[in-house]
């Protein structure tokens, strides 16, 4: 029997008032996968998320999460079913602490012991963290809220990964390794749906690709054959 898609999107429609932005959306990620969702600007890409976590609701079609439906959910219950986003532009909380901001992302957690052991695994991948845990949030380099933010989102232990846009911001030197620290997080277990504008360093890494254009998906395949695409060469990989 098929595997089943950890997570479905099947005819998805979303509007903003009487504007619609994605029609017809079918999108689907296997656990274990890391996969992206490329296209220009006003595409639908961070629409998307937003649809999934329930920021938005869809007007039509069906979102299924472990074979269950949640489009209708609230965010809150949706986030607790086990999908946790690193959002576009980090949105850390400036003013606490970088541990206070760790904690943030455990709130939904009550066993003790297995949120000292994801702090350690998260301080393990990020040791810039653990030398400013007491630091103000803030206060960090935009690299190492880049961290923060996606230290935050690994403490609700989540078993689907959202990221908006990760190497928005990051001076050229750090996307490379940003994208070291996606893959080693994905071999760690966590299943990633990415939204990236820099087409060819997602597909570096991802198993599969859809690619959004005015709302609708326009190419959808392996992370190889769009690599190779012809059209995906001239539209987004500056070829």
């Amino acid at each position: 029997m098929p595997e089943a898609p950890l997570l479905k999107l099947a005819g998805v429609d979303t509007f903003y008032g009487p504007v619609p932005i994605l029609q017809d959306i079918h999108l689907e990620v296997y656990a274990g996968e890391i996969v992206c969702l490329l296209g220009g600007n006003a595409s639908g890409k961070s629409t998307t998320l937003k649809t999934i976590l329930g920021l938005v609701r869809p007007a039509r079609g069906t979102i299924e999460f472990r074979g269950e439906r949640i489009d209708g959910l609230p965010t809150g219950q949706i986030v607790a079913r086990g999908i946790a986003i690193v959002p576009e532009n980090r949105r850390i909380f400036p003013q606490m602490s970088v541990l206070e901001n760790l904690e943030m992302g455990a709130y939904l957690r009550r066993d003790r012991r297995t949120f000292e052991e994801d702090l350690e695994r998260v301080l393990d991948l990020f040791p810039r963290l653990r030398e400013r845990l007491r630091q103000a949030g803030g206060t960090l380099s935009g690299g190492e809220q880049q961290m923060l933010a996606v230290g935050r989102a690994l403490m609700s232990r989540p078993r689907l990964l959202l990221m908006d846009e990760p190497s928005m911001g990051l001076a050229p030197v750090l996307v490379e390794r940003s994208f070291e620290l996606i893959q080693e997080i994905n071999r760690q277990g966590t299943t990633i749906l990415m939204v990236e504008q820099n087409a060819q360093m997602a597909l570096s890494i991802a198993r599969r690709g859809y690619v959004l254009q005015t709302g609708r998906v326009a190419l959808a395949d392996t992370a190889e054959n769009l690599l190779a695409s012809e059209t995906m060469r001239r539209a987004y990989l500056g070829a």
